[in-house]
């Protein structure tokens, strides 16, 4: 493997769900009781945990394959790697998106890279891939 991030959520994001949950479980608290609330926080915390893992992203480059999550492609059909900023993403997230494009984004990453792509066979012209290391990713890419 020559390159792997694991994008996983920010703690604060988890903790504001699991509260948003708690006022879920004392709700059913006041309304059924105490069993019902147990059974509620259990089922609840069982989902903050899915919420947790199933969120996760990894990006790899794996000999000569870029995967990203279960998308995958050959790094010959990479023409270009180019590192975004904050404001730089924030623009081709938004407004100078491409509704074509591939968007590997997660909203609490605020920098990242485009890659175009010249497999002529595709019409995806770009994957935007949220990555906190941007530079280290694109020195792999450029190999």
């Amino acid at each position: 493997m020559l390159f792997e991030e694991v994008i996983r959520p920010p703690l604060w994001l988890l903790a504001f769900i699991y509260f948003m949950f708690l006022s879920l479980v004392i709700a059913v608290w006041a309304a059924l009781g105490n069993f019902s609330a147990l059974i509620t926080f259990i089922a609840l915390t069982i989902a903050l945990l899915a919420i947790a893992v199933m969120t996760k992203s990894e990006v790899r480059v794996i000999e000569d394959e870029l995967v990203i999550g279960k998308a995958h492609i050959g790094v010959r059909y990479l023409a270009d790697v180019e590192i975004l900023d904050k404001n730089a993403m924030r623009l081709l997230r938004t407004r100078d998106a491409n509704p074509a494009a591939f968007l590997a984004i997660k909203f609490w990453i605020s920098t990242g890279v485009k890659i175009t792509l010249k497999d002529q066979r595709d019409p995806t012209p770009y994957w935007l891939v949220s990555c906190k290391k941007s530079k280290e990713l694109k020195s792999t890419l450029d190999k």
